[in-house]
């Protein structure tokens, strides 16, 4: 069993902190192809009628991207936030990603670890982009598949602004 750091890390001692970052690009990447031309009706859609709608899916994604930052930063809160507008939420997607990202890459210490960071908010985030790419399918609006391990994913790029596609089908 590893024993993970009891004290903040610094970022020279973190070799986590850069597989962090890629994995937070490959976050915006992934998410903003899920996201990016949804249709209007898009945000209210749900699947079966009980679980939650696309937009509360996007606003709790927008949570996890804010818990993990207080998360790093010693301060961990947790909000749960209403919908918004589809736009509205998007940007909030990106905001949190750039703020997130920012203190991965700044020299501030991280006050989760990198693993703790990754199992709990990053990999949840991951699974609900998935979640948001299987709607938009079943809404009738599908995005293409991608080979994703030739994608020009980034670290520090986590804006709406992605790499076009390399190779859809």
């Amino acid at each position: 069993m590893t024993n993970l750091p009891a004290t903040p890390s610094s970022p020279s001692s973190d070799s986590g902190r850069a597989l962090l970052r890629h994995t937070v690009a490959t976050l915006a990447y992934r998410g903003s192809k899920a996201l990016r031309d949804a249709p209007a009706d898009f945000s209210a859609f749900t699947p079966g009628g009980e679980g939650r709608s696309a937009g509360a899916i996007l606003a709790h994604i927008g949570d996890l991207l804010d818990w993990a930052l207080s998360m790093a930063s010693g301060d961990s809160q947790w909000h749960t936030s209403k919908p918004q507008a589809w736009n509205e939420d998007v940007n909030r997607f990106h905001a949190a990603l750039t703020a997130f990202d920012a203190y991965l890459a700044s020299d501030q210490p991280l006050h989760a670890s990198a693993e703790k960071l990754f199992q709990g908010p990053i990999a949840d985030a991951l699974t609900h982009v998935g979640q948001l790419a299987m709607m938009r399918r079943l809404a009738g609006a599908p995005i293409k598949g991608e080979n994703y391990a030739v994608a020009r994913i980034t670290a520090g790029r986590v804006g709406a602004d992605q790499a076009a596609a390399k190779r859809e089908f």
